[in-house]
């Protein structure tokens, strides 16, 4: 970097040190650029600090909290578990610091210069950078932006960091609530039902009015956590046409609708880059905006807010920005609620597919009859294959048990590829197995199962 009297010099200048930006950056640095990653906290933005990972850990110990208490069917009786709510979110902080930390090292490794603060930009080819002691301003080339985005609220419903919560916030809570109230339909709502639900507390799911649990995955999957959420002791309100009113008794309050993307404090005009009516900035499939020398990626974009897209995203962007001839296309994503029975899903679930115009045929193995499932006394759930009826292309699964969140690598490759149901039959899977569902599911597509009448 050439550092002049009132600017620094860089190749490129990323926005944001979430999975889209860090990514982005330490692939950028891969292709010889030199990399400035600006960004007010610690690189893994939210995913890494405040949602994906804390939930995940939270999960984790609260799952071990409930099968210390249902386990007595196996010739398992323990004393009641104790639980350290302290403890267990000192062990979750050191999950991520852990993470953190192996991030400083990539992008130190990489050589990409970590600037603290927040940037906005001057002009088409500037940024300013101000942080607590001061301001920097760098020149670019090219610049990616992938500052994600803020929670949505709801009317009457603000957030206050006391008793209406985001999400996160909800994460962070140092004491069990006395009643917990959750706002929303997608995974994270559920997941946050479940994390409460085991510790302990009493838990309500409020469901709006015209809108389903996991509304982004196939009805039965909503259908089935609906109801295993209900067997755990979760108290569900649907069709709920005032959500604040119907919260009013619970001590908190936590909202899960949605991201509005952060882009209201970048100046986007001073750089000529575009946005949608939502504020999302628009981005071709190169991740470019409407600004040549400016990318996007991430929850900034206004699609999914799912991490795995945005590291994509961030891939394409600084591969595009070294000049390989990248693309965001993928066939496949996979998304996945880390509930009780976990959900995953890939492609298009029938209903989708035969909205889209495909003729299609389905394939439903019940985990009821995998024998890997009983074992781990899971048997709750089924594998979903969809394909279409001409040539039995694989079109979409959904996979609802333990261990979806592994089992679905294997559908989403198999769709990336092109695959069709004969050659997820004609597979050898491990017996006995849990990936063995999506071979018999691909096998009662084809009319040829074996393991169920």
């Amino acid at each position: 970097m050439v550092v002049g009297d009132l600017a620094t010099n860089v190749d490129v200048v990323i926005l944001g040190a979430g999975p889209g930006g860090y990514v982005s950056a330490i692939r950028a640095a891969q292709l010889g650029k030199e990399v400035a990653l600006v960004d007010p906290g610690p690189p893994g933005g939210a995913c890494l600090h405040r949602g994906c990972i804390p939930s995940k850990a939270l999960l984790t110990a609260a799952d071990r909290v409930w099968q210390a208490q249902n386990s007595a069917e196996m010739g398992l009786t323990v004393s009641e578990p104790q639980i350290d709510l302290g403890q267990m979110h000192s062990w979750k902080d050191s999950v991520v610091q852990r993470l953190s930390k192996g991030v400083k090292q990539l992008l130190a490794h990489h050589k990409v210069e970590l600037v603290p603060g927040i940037g906005w930009f001057l002009n088409e080819h500037e940024v300013r950078v101000e942080a607590e002691y001061g301001t920097k301003r760098f020149i670019f080339e090219r610049c990616i932006i992938a500052v994600g985005g803020d929670p949505a609220p709801l009317p009457g419903l603000d957030f206050n960091g006391k008793r209406v919560l985001t999400p996160s916030q909800a994460l962070g809570l140092t004491e069990l609530p006395d009643s917990i109230a959750i706002i929303g339909t997608d995974y994270i709502a559920a997941e946050l039902a479940t994390i409460f639900v085991k510790l302990g507390a009493t838990v309500h799911l409020l469901i709006p009015a015209e809108r389903r649990l996991l509304n982004e995955f196939d009805s039965s999957a909503g259908r089935q956590v609906q109801a295993r959420l209900k067997k755990l002791g979760v108290k569900i309100k649907l069709k709920v046409t005032d959500v604040a009113q119907a919260a009013e008794g619970a001590s908190h309050v936590v909202v899960s609708a949605g991201l509005i993307p952060r882009t209201g404090d970048l100046r986007l005009e001073e750089a000529g880059v575009g946005i949608n009516e939502r504020g999302s900035v628009l981005v071709n499939d190169r991740m470019q905006t409407s600004n040549p020398a400016i990318y996007a990626v991430g929850d900034v974009t206004g699609g999914p807010p799912l991490a795995n897209i945005a590291i994509k995203q961030g891939k394409v962007a600084a591969e595009s920005i070294a000049g390989r001839p990248a693309q965001y296309a993928p066939q496949a994503i996979p998304r996945v609620a880390w509930t009780d029975p976990q959900v995953a899903a890939v492609g298009l679930t029938a209903t989708e597919a035969k909205a889209a115009g495909y003729k299609v045929m389905t394939g439903r193995f019940p985990l009821g009859a995998s024998g890997r499932a009983i074992t781990q006394n899971a048997a709750e759930g089924f594998v979903q294959t969809v394909a279409e009826k001409e040539n039995e292309v694989l079109l979409g699964v959904t996979i609802v048990g333990p261990q979806a969140e592994s089992l679905i690598g294997e559908a989403a490759l198999a769709l990336e590829m092109g695959a069709t149901l004969v050659d997820l039959a004609e597979t050898l899977h491990p017996h006995p197995g849990l990936s063995e569902a999506l071979q018999e599911s691909a096998e009662a597509g084809l009319g040829m199962a074996v393991h169920i009448k």
